[in-house]
């Protein structure tokens, strides 16, 4: 749902609908959903309400980055995009944090989803009052997007991403994989904050090298320690500081990307076409990852963890080989 709504809201920001209607939109709808988890007598009230902050998620996503790359300057792009993150993963680690500390203390699960309303409230209201009103520039009358016609790093990004989410390996997977190398269930929020942690640290200064280096190299780079990590995490022993060590690179691996795969479609793409390639490069992502997940625990369950970790570590570099390919043999032809 989420993958689906990307592309059509990204589609609606470039036809002329208000850009930041349709973040305000997607976030308010989030933060109205969350709370309301709380009234929840039934698991079909918490799916309901999951699907629908799904749908928010789906509705704002495109439309912000496309805000993010028409407002941001050329060369702070990766920065920019970084520092979004940053901040999203800062609520990954504080957000837990505060909970836990919340329930410690007496406070009902319940109230602690009402009280998620408090943070929610103080986003929409930022949004409304403090994010200067944009429209994102319309094509001109019968412009298509063409396939045929995009930046060749634009398309290889958007092809590689696809094979990418095929060899991601889903998060309830790595934590499975560091309980059978003994670490301790009590022990799973410390290092899922940790590894949040880690992301938030290193996700915008990655994104200011590709300002620097370019985009390519950042992403090769993270594509290629990802594949190095997966291999590890295959053949890694029990060792505690092993365990947490590898948790946490892996997680630093996903983050050394992300600002610089969005920067790339934001620069890539056509300016009147922004928000809709976001919408197919988050779309791409999103419908790749799900069979992706199914294939890693088909091949977890049915031959071991090993396998599976060094399938992944294959689907990665197949990905990474194809990027470079599509982008090498251009440059070639361009020569």
């Amino acid at each position: 749902t989420a993958s689906v709504l990307k592309l059509l809201s990204g589609w609606l920001a470039d036809r002329g609908w208000n850009a930041k209607g349709l973040v305000l939109g997607g976030y308010g709808i989030s933060n109205i959903a969350r709370p309301l988890i709380a009234l929840a007598l039934g698991w079909w009230l918490v799916l309901v309400m999951r699907f629908l902050d799904r749908v928010g998620k789906g509705l704002r996503t495109a439309p912000r980055d496309a805000l993010i790359a028409h407002a941001a300057p050329a060369d702070r792009l990766g920065r920019a995009f970084g520092f979004h993150r940053a901040m999203d993963h800062a609520g990954a680690v504080i957000g837990p944090l505060i909970a836990f500390f919340l329930l410690a203390s007496g406070v009902s699960l319940r109230d602690i989803f009402w009280y998620s309303a408090v943070p929610g409230a103080i986003v929409l209201l930022l949004l409304i009052f403090a994010l200067p009103q944009q429209e994102l520039p319309l094509p001109p009358a019968r412009t298509r997007l063409r396939w045929s016609l995009l930046d060749v790093k634009l398309k290889g990004l958007v092809i590689a991403s696809g094979g990418l989410a095929l060899a991601t390996t889903p998060e309830a997977f790595l934590i499975l994989w560091a309980q059978t190398r003994g670490l301790d269930i009590a022990a799973i929020p410390l290092v899922w904050a940790a590894a949040s942690l880690v992301k938030m640290l290193l996700v915008m200064p990655a994104g200011s090298l590709s300002d620097k280096l370019g985009r390519l190299p950042v992403v090769i780079f993270g594509w290629l320690a990802r594949i190095m990590l997966l291999i590890a995490l295959a053949f890694a022993g029990s060792q505690s500081w092993l365990v947490w060590a590898l948790f946490l690179a892996y997680a630093g691996s996903l983050a050394i990307t992300e600002a610089a795969e969005r920067s790339l479609v934001g620069e890539a793409a056509p300016i009147e076409h922004r928000a809709t390639l976001f919408g197919v490069y988050h779309v791409v992502v999103g419908l790749f990852a799900l069979p992706g997940a199914v294939l890693f625990g088909l091949v977890w369950q049915l031959l071991d963890q090993q396998t599976a970790f060094l399938m992944a570590a294959l689907l990665t570099l197949v990905a990474s080989a194809s990027l470079l390919w599509m982008t090498r043999k251009t440059a070639a032809a361009a020569a």
